[in-house]
């Protein structure tokens, strides 16, 4: 059975990026770009994975992290973090608020996939 892969990703080339990457692995992607769509389309998709941008317009990856581990239909569904602006304690922060990883841009495509594997 094929495992799905919500990618919540605001850049568009990166969200394409990942969505490419995920597909030639045999995944099957949803891009999200608007952090407000989020929760919705996440409880829509039911994710095997969802990998979360951190910097999004509107809303923080970080509290999107944290409205989904409080969901009920969602909790369980681990996520991977992304950002490009890794600072110190930024790790901390993200997996407090409930990230089972966290990756930092630019993310290898060795890396990016083999957690993705490791999650999902």
């Amino acid at each position: 059975m094929v495992k799905k892969v919500l990618v919540v990703e605001d850049n568009e080339l990166n969200s394409k990026l990942f969505c490419d990457i995920l597909r030639a692995h045999d995944y099957e992607p949803e891009a999200v770009r608007d952090g407000d769509e989020v929760l919705t389309r996440a409880r829509a998709f039911l994710p095997d994975l969802i990998i979360m941008d951190i910097q999004l317009p509107h809303v923080s990856g970080l509290e999107l992290i944290e409205q989904i581990k409080a969901d009920p239909a969602l909790g369980s569904t681990p996520i991977m973090a992304v950002t490009a602006y890794a600072a110190r304690g930024d790790e901390e922060k993200i997996r407090a608020a409930g990230a089972e990883a966290y990756v930092s841009k630019p993310v290898p495509v060795a890396r990016f996939i083999a957690t993705v594997k490791e999650l999902a």
